[in-house]
């Protein structure tokens, strides 16, 4: 009997809602908020609000990542599920989420399917890559990483006042597939997350990019 209760204690697994109290998770899963409020900007046509959110959903994944390696205590366990987690908001922030932006700039237009497809599509293998292979010599990523996707993106669309609609829509449509040719290639490019001063970087041009964006909403 004693043998028994034994073996059931070993092969317990933890709940699933145990994992969402581990303060990475929490991080990635503030991300994913910030992802759907830039999901649902995009489609009312609030497109600063929009790149605040994508831009925040950058910062929470850097956060998540740069916490967990200072966190003592966590279990394999702990890091291969947040590590699952990770990569499951990733495909919504920075391939969902481009794609839903350039369809509702382009009204939704059928030609935007195409670009829409290429940007989830490569944003897919991408990450279906990674998760296999993993970094490139332990210290870079093989093709562009995901999350430049939105940094750039997100400086881009500060033109869109500059130029007219018909030629911003022409940009976002080759700077969106652009990027998925770079995120697919061979390039290899380094972790800049794993860099304490790039961390420093991204938090400051995240509070530029919001306030930039943040009085052009207040202005209108």
């Amino acid at each position: 009997m004693s043998k028994n209760n034994s073996t059931t204690r070993e092969v317990q697994q933890p709940t699933i809602l145990s994992y969402v109290k581990d303060i990475p998770n929490l991080l990635s899963l503030s991300g994913l908020a910030c992802t759907l409020l830039a999901i649902y900007f995009s489609i009312r046509g609030l497109y600063g609000a929009a790149m605040i959110g994508m831009v925040w959903a950058v910062a929470f994944d850097w956060a998540d990542g740069l916490v967990a390696r200072k966190l003592k205590g966590r279990t394999a366990t702990d890091a291969k599920f947040g590590g699952q987690l990770d990569v499951l908001i990733d495909i919504v922030s920075y391939g969902v989420t481009p794609a839903i932006l350039l369809l509702s700039y382009g009204n939704f237009q059928p030609i935007y399917l195409l670009g829409a497809f290429i940007m989830i599509a490569a944003a897919a293998i991408r990450l279906s890559y990674f998760s296999t292979y993993g970094l490139a010599g332990g210290t870079k990523y093989t093709g562009l990483a995901l999350d430049n996707n939105s940094l750039i993106l997100v400086s881009i669309f500060l033109l869109e006042g500059i130029v007219s609609h018909g030629t911003f829509s022409i940009i976002l449509y080759m700077s969106g597939v652009g990027l998925a040719i770079l995120n697919v290639s061979e390039i290899k490019t380094p972790k800049l997350s794993g860099n304490p001063r790039n961390v420093y970087l991204l938090g400051a041009y995240t509070l530029g990019i919001t306030a930039i964006y943040g009085l052009q909403l207040i202005s209108n």
